[in-house]
């Protein structure tokens, strides 16, 4: 049985929209993918969570036909992103994490030229362009250079311009990276709208709160290797009901800490000053927590209790925060992942 034959049972194979299998890439020496495994349903939101240099824009650019893989296959809405990829640049929308319009046209010259190289009808474009520039708080700047806009406002018009010709498969690489709060709740807003007009959109991101709410599932990816997928819930699930987050004054105090709790909670860990664990009891962890480390003489300096996040997920899962940034010489338009020890749990 394959790959998706196992995971589309009871589920037609023509409702996965992305369909990725084995799928490698390697720079030189570098390995950006290393056989990852995913398939999006048709109509939803896909999330690909990680730090820099995991190979989440490796990933999308072989899958919107700009970089071809190495090994695997990939494909989408059925077309394979080798023998197909005219045909799936007809169907898709692309905004990449750097802003891709022109600076010495303004801002309605940009949709509209979009519109014509997607071979839009004519009599559609301008009221199409007009619609996206309010939509994205750019009316007001419409007929403005955009050489004169501001990193945030040419990063709404990028994300405008993927929209132009209302493509049934979107791609956004990190597509809030560089926006004010409004503007990310309004692209929030914009996403989920267009999933329920039909739209498959696979996102890429680091901000955690946004996958959380726009995700129906995640691959949380990490050198290159796809090392969850599944429901944010169902992810956050797997770390209790509740997390509770000790700092101590220093390493090694804290390192005291976590021995003293790792036999009665094999799930805790260290992360610097700070003692880390999960558990399904609730007010009972924190009792059994506090009277064992009183016992001991070693009463935390802060405590914190809070509903597990996707970010505790992928500090479980990789001992690191997926807002750090990987280490290496970068490479194309992400960097791909550069291979590394994982960090073992409870070390510094």
């Amino acid at each position: 049985m394959t790959y998706f034959n196992y995971l589309c049972q009871g589920t037609a194979v023509t409702d996965a929209a992305i369909e990725v299998e084995g799928l490698t890439k390697r720079f030189g020496e570098v390995v950006a993918l290393d056989g990852i495994d995913f398939w999006v349903p048709a109509r939803s939101v896909f999330g690909l969570l990680g730090p820099n240099g995991a190979g989440k824009t490796t990933a999308v650019r072989i899958l919107a036909t700009v970089l071809e893989p190495d090994g695997g296959r990939a494909a989408v809405l059925g077309h394979d992103v080798v023998a197909e990829p005219d045909a799936i640049r007809r169907r898709i929308g692309l905004a990449g994490q750097f802003a891709a319009v022109d600076p010495n046209l303004t801002g309605r010259e940009n949709l509209r030229l979009i519109g014509l190289l997607s071979q839009m009808e004519t009599s559609a474009i301008p009221p199409r362009a007009a619609e996206l520039l309010e939509r994205f708080d750019l009316s007001d700047a419409a007929d403005r250079p955009v050489r004169t806009y501001s990193g945030g406002m040419r990063r709404r018009l990028d994300v405008a311009a993927a929209l132009v010709p209302r493509p049934p498969v979107l791609f956004l690489d990190e597509p809030t990276t560089g926006l004010d709060l409004h503007s990310r709740n309004g692209l929030w807003d914009m996403i989920n709208e267009l999933v329920q007009d039909g739209t498959t959109v696979l996102l890429t991101t680091q901000y955690l709160e946004e996958a959380d709410r726009l995700a129906e599932r995640v691959a949380v990816i990490d050198h290159g290797q796809v090392i969850a997928n599944d429901a944010p819930s169902v992810l956050k699930a797997q770390l209790g009901s509740t997390v509770a987050e000790l700092g101590f004054e220093d390493a090694s105090t804290a390192e005291q800490a976590r021995e003293l709790l790792a036999g009665r909670h094999p799930g805790v860990e260290r992360e610097g000053t700070m003692v880390r664990l999960g558990s399904n009891e609730g007010p009972r962890l924190l009792v059994d927590v506090l009277r064992r480390l009183d016992g001991a003489q070693l009463a935390p300096a802060t405590l914190a209790v809070h509903e597990p996040s996707l970010d505790d997920v992928f500090l479980a899962l990789t001992g690191r925060h997926a807002e750090e940034i990987s280490e290496g010489a970068e490479q194309g338009a992400e960097g791909p992942a550069v291979p590394g020890r994982r960090r073992r749990r409870g070390a510094a």
